[in-house]
């Protein structure tokens, strides 16, 4: 089973399209229009994996001049260098590299495009999923777990708390994730109220 597109929804599915163009992510991402009420975090991120900082940060660039906010401002870590933007739709984005050194020009390349979906029960998740077809490709316990979902979008499930802490935010939120995952297989909900549609 794979992911084949997302849909974004938002009050202003135009501003939302023009963000998502300066990421060079609208090929795999729309935005559409909804009301569907929402409050706080929405229970999954969107992440941008580069290849080194000066690229992380042509994004994060792009993000802010296109209506993103800054959520965590970019730095390095032990892990590499990253930060977190919101953008005006409410979806939060992660840019990050592993790397810490730039080895060549700010390339404006994705390595990977990865939904986390931030669930109560990992390892509950992760059954579900494999008994909708997935194959588990990274596992560490029940804290992270990443599948095999085609070559538009990476689908990884992380612990709700963990991910909003990792995003920066307070992991309450109320009402509509207000994402849509678009699949080859049959429709369904997972057990955290994500719903997958076929396109």
């Amino acid at each position: 089973m794979n992911i084949e597109s997302l849909a974004l929804e938002s009050p202003d599915p135009t501003t939302a399209k023009v963000f998502l163009a300066a990421l060079g992510v609208d090929e795999h991402i729309s935005a559409r229009d909804t009301d569907a009420p929402t409050t706080g975090f929405r229970g999954y991120t969107l992440s941008l994996v580069v290849s080194q900082p000066n690229i992380v940060d042509a994004y994060i660039g792009a993000a802010l001049e296109n209506g993103g906010t800054t959520v965590k401002p970019v730095k390095k870590s032990l892990w590499g260098y990253g930060g977190v933007v919101q953008g005006s739709d409410g979806a939060l984005w992660k840019v990050a590299t592993s790397s810490k050194k730039n080895t060549g020009p700010a390339t404006r390349h994705i390595d990977d495009l990865v939904l986390l979906l931030g669930v109560e029960d990992v390892k509950a998740s992760k059954q579900f999923y494999l008994d909708h077809g997935l194959e588990v490709t990274r596992s560490f316990g029940r804290k992270y777990v990443e599948f095999a979902t085609g070559p538009n979008v990476t689908l990884a499930l992380y612990g709700h708390r963990a991910l909003a802490k990792d995003a920066g935010v307070s992991p309450d939120g109320t009402g509509a994730h207000r994402i849509v995952i678009g699949g080859d297989a049959e429709p369904f909900t997972d057990p955290d109220g994500f719903t997958w549609h076929t396109v």
